[in-house]
């Protein structure tokens, strides 16, 4: 499809007005598959009291049931990455959601195999593949937008589809929480699965590249380029062009991978976002079984309780793209803009620790809501992938970020569990949280300097 080129990158108001909106149409549709991809990671964490009842499983078992997943999740990662790279993010996506969305369906018939240690093992197996099948989702996510969002709307994309984790929490926990008091917890993984394997084929019908979109008019191409989106995403000119870029790739992965693994900006992004990560997989996993647990919460006030910090981490997560690009809009560096964000965040969300310290539940609810807000203004690292990752290899930059924050889905769970059994309080738990929270803002004031896009040599 031609461009019309003008000498001012600016679009004017006509422009505006006759641009098409189609990359607000992709973004949610990406919001919605991220919806359903933290809503069926958080399955377990809401079943898992009922589970637990029924099996008899121990906080330490729990745990690396709960860690299953991330083991899996995070080994995957570059081979994620490369299939993105070379197959784009139209087939690899519609492939990850089937295939998670059929795993998440199985666990409903662990209930079957009747001894506790069959069903650990099954549903360890399950979880531990359901990883691997959702590990291109958030690299897919990155490029995705990098494709279809120029750089002074990409935060707030990034933001938006990022906070879908807390839309998740806000209408699948109290869901899946009455589920599984109304009708027990098998019926959660069915609902879910089958939710997820209709999602793929919508996926397919709706997902192509900007260039090729039968629904994108001049006017919005021409703005997504000259913004600096992709617009040609995966698409190479020929055959023989995708060859080449094939052999390259395949020739340069390593290269590429050091070059990313020895930047020190990089380096400083990935820690952080293990860090950011602890506060998710805490919220993922044990808070539930913490309201169960500590606070004497049933099944059913927890997953609606748990609902109202999750608004709060939406409503952080959406502030904080949209500030992240009004201070870019306004004239400030993208460095500034980015972290000014993540530092003020989380080091709010620091006051988790505040929780070991009050008796009232609303307390402990009003803390937990500010943590979570400000870890949601605070979660722009996929913004930063999209700001920072070389052309050639974003989906490889995207899932070695994703695989270094994913870490903290293994660590997170077997840690709490094991501080939980030990001591039989959360007391430590949260203090663990609280100090990733601060590591983050040192990464980000301290490691990562000036955030700009990697260039390979």
């Amino acid at each position: 499809m031609p461009l019309s080129r003008t000498a001012n990158p600016a679009a004017s108001a006509a422009d505006a007005a006759s641009r098409t909106k189609v990359r607000y149409v992709i973004l949610a549709l990406i919001f919605v598959i991220t919806t359903l991809n933290y809503a069926d990671r958080a399955t377990l964490s809401v079943t898992g009291s009922a589970m637990r009842a029924e099996f008899g499983f121990d906080a330490i078992r729990m745990g690396y049931i709960f860690s299953a997943f991330s083991w899996a999740y995070v080994l995957s990662q570059l081979p994620a990455g490369w299939i993105l790279d070379r197959f784009g993010a139209r087939r690899v996506y519609a492939t990850s959601i089937f295939l998670w969305s059929l795993f998440t369906l199985l666990q409903s018939a662990i209930g079957v195999l009747g001894s506790t240690a069959a069903a650990v093992a099954a549903l360890f197996a399950l979880r531990f593949v359901m990883g691997a099948a959702e590990a291109p989702a958030f690299p897919a996510n990155a490029k995705v937008v990098a494709s279809w969002f120029p750089t002074q709307e990409r935060g707030t994309a990034s933001a938006i589809f990022n906070s879908a984790q807390y839309f998740a929490a806000v209408v699948f926990t109290p869901l899946m929480a009455w589920v599984t008091h109304a009708y027990g917890w098998h019926h959660v993984y069915l609902m879910m699965g089958v939710a997820g394997l209709l999602l793929a084929f919508v996926w397919l019908k709706v997902m192509k590249n900007p260039a090729n979109h039968p629904g994108v008019n001049p006017q919005e191409l021409e703005y997504i380029e000259q913004g600096g989106g992709l617009v040609n995403g995966h698409l190479r000119k020929s055959r023989a062009a995708a060859d080449a870029g094939r052999t390259q790739t395949a020739g340069n992965g390593w290269r590429i991978m050091r070059q990313l693994l020895s930047n020190r900006m990089l380096l400083g992004v990935y820690l952080a976002q293990y860090c950011i990560n602890v506060i998710t997989y805490f919220f993922l996993t044990w808070f539930p079984i913490y309201l169960v647990q500590a606070r004497g919460m049933t099944i059913l006030q927890a997953g609606l309780v748990a609902s109202l910090p999750a608004v709060c981490g939406f409503l952080g997560g959406v502030l904080g793209g949209v500030i992240s690009d009004s201070l870019i809009r306004a004239g400030c560096s993208l460095t500034l803009a980015r972290k000014a964000p993540i530092v003020g965040g989380m080091a709010l969300s620091a006051c988790i620790v505040g929780c070991n310290y009050v008796q009232s539940d609303w307390l402990v609810v009003l803390l937990m809501s500010l943590a979570f807000f400000g870890k949601g203004i605070g979660a722009l690292g996929w913004a930063v992938v999209a700001d920072t990752a070389p052309k050639e290899a974003i989906g490889l930059s995207g899932s070695i970020f994703n695989m270094f924050g994913n870490v903290a889905g293994i660590v997170t769970p077997i840690v709490i569990g094991y501080l939980v059994a030990k001591t039989g309080s959360f007391d430590g738990a949260l203090a663990f949280v609280g100090v990733n929270a601060v590591i983050t803002v040192i990464s980000y004031l301290v490691i990562v300097k000036e955030i700009k896009r990697v260039e390979l040599v």
